[in-house]
């Protein structure tokens, strides 16, 4: 079991809550000293609002809750690796580490059409900043989160 599994566990239980009310299965939650400080569930179908992913969620609440200081010494937990409008958004807001449990790669090749990406890590590279990232968390767990994708 690693340091991580708890709380990626958080954002898989997250994610099947947030399809429970109709909309995409994902979670994410954000971790200061160990324990959580702030959750949240993708809200796209409830909200009416296609940004109101589970990350953007969080770092929005996050915000209007601690200063950015803490939001720089805390870790993002994710169920899937953050989209790009996601990972600005974390950027933005001075996060510098992240947790997510389905890779890009897994994700893309589960879902129909052809999914674009650009993965968290090249994202901050490219705007110089430094990211500490650990991908594929319990995949597997994640991966069957899906399942509970709701119908269209």
């Amino acid at each position: 079991m690693s340091q991580h599994d708890e709380f990626i566990r958080r954002c898989y239980e997250l994610a099947v809550s947030a399809a429970n009310k109709g909309n995409h299965p994902f979670g994410a939650v954000l971790v200061h000293n160990g324990r959580i400080i702030v959750e949240a569930e993708n809200t796209v179908t409830t909200g009416d609002d296609q940004t109101r992913h589970a990350e953007l969620n969080l770092v929005v609440e996050a915000q209007r809750a601690y200063p950015l200081s803490v939001l720089h010494e805390s870790i993002l937990y994710s169920s899937t690796a953050p989209c790009a409008m996601c990972a600005a958004a974390m950027w933005s807001s001075g996060i510098r580490k992240v947790v997510y449990g389905v890779a890009y790669e897994t994700f893309a090749n589960m879902i129909p059409g052809k999914y674009r990406y650009m993965p968290i890590e090249e994202l901050y590279e490219r705007l110089g900043t430094p990211l500490e990232s650990v991908r594929g968390v319990l995949e597997e767990e994640g991966v069957k989160v899906y399942d509970h994708w709701p119908e269209p």
